[in-house]
């Protein structure tokens, strides 16, 4: 593909805003829509692929949400008076017969209310004397009282998941309460991943002068597999045109999404993003953020493509902001965007032309939570990432001040 005449590639472009990113990218980004069915107890953490309605109603019979003893309210004075005779025990899964009018049954939480009883009667509040049970004068007792209607919890016909739910515990649960045991899931995606840089050097190794630690290869696999991602590790790719074209036609091969860290800039030695325009398209390139700014988006045959920054802070940022909504679409995740709540800065910043996201960690105040930000905030510095708990988003041209009110992006919302 020739972009040389493309107005979006030329130098002079301005730089996408991140809103207009995010939405360009989604826009041209749909579901991976191969679907299996699995057994509920390997479900979890994966995402369903189609609505769940109940097929019965839980819980399917009245029942008694105390240990106590059942009545029909019409006879709540006698039971005060005299008491009522104790006709029946009826425990958990074990029904009862009709209730004798005038009598009460012993029964447990859990256990079906009979058929003529309409109250429960918690034990604390009664006492059982001569297999008679006598209701305290002073008990507060109501028609209807203590007991758990059928369908209370779930009615047949109720949508309990939507498509796009990530199956956590509590859904797992939900599942099984109507006896469902098996759910139509997507498979796993598929992404290849490669670093790019003749300096990179893997750990373990002796360092020679000039070369560095790949911590992106790892950093990127722990993100991918926190996401629920087959993970195809392509390695270190070297700094030249071929070997960056190579990478990119074996990673389309095999993967859904393919994502690079490195060589999407403006240098010499950065090949990801000719590579990608003589092999596919590039749809996008440079973002107005810091740290992040050069990162690419588009294609290769059928596999789509995000071409990340090669400095770790530009990597695990871009990751979070741009390639893990790109990630939940493809997954068919309805959750794709991150949420952001305010806070207090308690740092001072000015934003000079970009956009900027500032490592933080947020604290409790008496005046509500506070964002602390680290010392150092340079792209190259990943220390700030372990540190941190979240982004301060600073708006292009904004200066923040302590006390200031900030937009907060927490790491917890994407490691769900």
């Amino acid at each position: 593909m020739n972009t040389s005449a493309d107005p979006c590639f030329a130098p002079a472009v301005p730089l996408l805003g991140v809103e207009e990113a995010i939405e360009r990218m989604l826009a041209q980004t749909g579901t991976v829509v191969r679907t299996r069915k699995a057994m509920l107890a390997d479900a979890g953490g994966r995402i369903l692929a189609e609505a769940l309605t109940a097929p019965l109603d839980v819980p399917g019979f009245d029942n008694s949400a105390m240990d106590g003893y059942a009545l029909n309210s019409a006879d709540l004075a006698t039971a005060r008076a005299g008491g009522l005779p104790v006709s029946q025990r009826i425990t958990a899964g074990m029904p009862g017969v009709p209730l004798i009018a005038g009598t009460c049954a012993r029964i447990f939480t859990g256990a079906p209310v009979p058929a003529g009883a309409d109250t429960v009667v918690m034990q604390e509040v009664c006492r059982e004397q001569d297999a008679r049970m006598v209701l305290d004068a002073d008990a507060a007792v109501s028609a209807g009282a203590n007991i758990r209607p059928r369908g209370n919890d779930i009615a047949t016909g109720d949508t309990l998941l939507e498509p796009g739910c990530v199956l956590r515990a509590a859904h797992i649960g939900l599942v099984a309460a109507v006896g469902v045991d098996r759910l139509r899931i997507y498979r796993k995606l598929r992404v290849a991943v490669f670093s790019t840089g003749d300096e990179l050097v893997e750990p373990g190794h002796k360092l020679a002068p000039g070369r560095i630690y790949n911590s992106n290869r790892y950093l990127l696999h722990e993100l991918l597999i926190t996401q629920g991602c087959k993970v195809i590790d392509l390695g270190t790719v070297p700094d030249a045109p071929a070997a960056t074209r190579t990478a990119l036609t074996r990673a389309a091969a095999r993967a859904d999404l393919i994502i690079s860290s490195g060589g999407v800039s403006v240098g010499e030695e950065d090949h990801v993003k000719a590579a990608l325009q003589a092999l596919g398209e590039m749809t996008l390139w440079r973002i107005r953020m810091k740290p992040g700014k050069p990162l690419a988006f588009g294609r290769v045959h059928k596999s789509a493509f995000i071409g990340l920054p090669g400095n770790p802070v530009s990597v695990f940022v871009t990751f979070l902001l741009f390639a893990l909504p790109v990630i939940r679409r493809l997954q068919g995740r309805s959750d794709t965007v991150p949420v952001s709540y305010p806070v207090r800065a308690d740092f001072s910043c000015r934003a000079k032309g970009r956009r900027e996201y500032v490592r933080v960690q947020v604290r409790a105040s008496a005046e509500g939570p506070v964002a602390q930000a680290y010392p150092r905030q340079g792209s190259d510095v990943l220390s700030s990432v372990a540190w941190a708990d979240g982004l301060v988003e600073i708006a292009e041209n904004a200066t923040v001040q302590p006390g200031d009110s900030v937009r907060y992006l927490p790491f917890a919302q994407w490691q769900q």
